[in-house]
């Protein structure tokens, strides 16, 4: 299919606050004389992102998008036909086939190898491009939004990656930056209604399990990325903190006010955690994490690895996207599983024992 091109229109300067609401759109009207959308033609479209201005002429028909969780935000406000190519999906397919049965995943377009490169962006040259600091854009790998924007391709960054003025990345609460993403996206795309109903059905589980029976002390939950001499996990501004608090479970790194960073083997002895959670994916397999879990002096004494609490989800499900809220209805089960909470009878969407390809669970057997 041929279609003409949409121009972006460059970031500007933040002319307004955006006002963010339940069940309402991104895009805001500002008090000035000239509205971007006035200066960029009656059809443009803006929405706020990490603090700038994106304004498109017309919804975006050619996105390109790097990462499995950003990938099932195209995909869940229904931009899969404008999902013209991705990167880094390779880890997440199944997953996402699991999750969007009709979308055609296993069709998207795939292009370059793990990580995108400017040399890939160039080559494929889509309208916009979607991806987040260390998400897909690297100063390291010269892949930053202002070099991609030179050339006339139009950036998005997952509101999940906005920078703190340190470098840190994590600017909001991790459903806002999800619902964030969900409207601009589909507004974007063209697909604002869809993404509103994706938003509502979000709220709607979110609040049944935070209306769920309490025990009388919340667990307490550690989230092993991967790890040997420290270890990679999420602190408070990572789509993991907001799962395992509409879960009910405290995250032990939830006072580092970060969204992935590494932390030292002390903070997890000293956590004492009732459960801990890996993220599946390739570079240290689950039974390496279990292995070096039960080797190490500061966690091999622990409860929950003596106890073997071990829960292990994919990598889609902890990085910021709609299949979080899966990931926090799986966070509840175990907890109800381990006894560390009361039966709620909420039952997970998504059946996580259909994936071939996730090991460990051994609670689910």
């Amino acid at each position: 299919m041929i279609s003409l091109p949409t121009i972006p229109v460059r970031r500007g300067g933040l002319a307004c606050l955006a006002v963010l609401a339940l069940g309402s759109t991104i895009l805001t009207a500002c008090g000035t004389e000239e509205t971007a959308a006035g200066a960029a033609g009656q059809g443009a479209i803006t929405v706020e992102n990490c603090g700038e201005k994106v304004t498109v002429d017309a919804p975006v028909t050619e996105l390109y998008a790097y990462d499995g969780g950003i990938i099932s935000i195209a995909l869940a406000v229904g931009a899969r036909d404008e999902l013209v190519a991705v990167t880094g999906i390779a880890r997440d397919q199944e997953l996402l086939e699991l999750a969007y049965p009709k979308d055609r995943v296993e069709e998207l377009e795939v292009v370059g190898d793990d990580y995108p490169t400017l040399e890939t962006v160039l080559a494929l040259k889509p309208q916009m491009m979607f991806a987040g600091w260390n998400y897909g854009f690297s100063e390291s790998r010269n892949l930053i939004p202002e070099t991609v924007e030179e050339h006339g391709i139009e950036t998005y960054l997952l509101s999940e990656s906005c920078r703190q003025e340190d470098g840190d990345r994590g600017t909001m609460e991790a459903w806002t930056a999800l619902r964030t993403d969900l409207l601009n996206i589909g507004e974007l795309t063209g697909h604002g209604a869809e993404a509103t109903k994706v938003a509502a059905d979000i709220d709607e589980r979110r609040e049944a399990l935070e209306s769920a029976p309490k025990p009388e002390k919340a667990p307490t939950a550690f989230l092993f990325d991967s790890g040997t001499d420290a270890i990679f996990t999420s602190g408070s501004f990572g789509a993991p903190q907001a799962i395992f608090d509409t879960a009910g479970v405290t995250n032990a790194t939830a006072d580092v006010e970060d969204t992935w960073t590494e932390v030292g083997w002390e903070r997890l002895a000293a956590a004492d955690p009732d459960v801990i959670y890996f993220v599946d994916y390739p570079g240290q397999s689950y039974e390496e994490k279990v292995k070096v879990l039960q080797a190490h002096p500061a966690s091999r004494d622990l409860t929950a690895v003596k106890e073997q609490r071990f829960v292990n989800l994919p990598y889609a499900m902890w990085v910021s996207g709609p299949i979080n809220i899966d990931a926090a209805e799986w966070v509840r089960r175990s907890l109800e599983h381990f006894g560390l909470a009361p039966e709620s009878g909420i039952e997970p969407r998504l059946d996580i024992t259909a994936l071939s390809s996730l090991t460990g669970n051994e609670w689910l057997r």
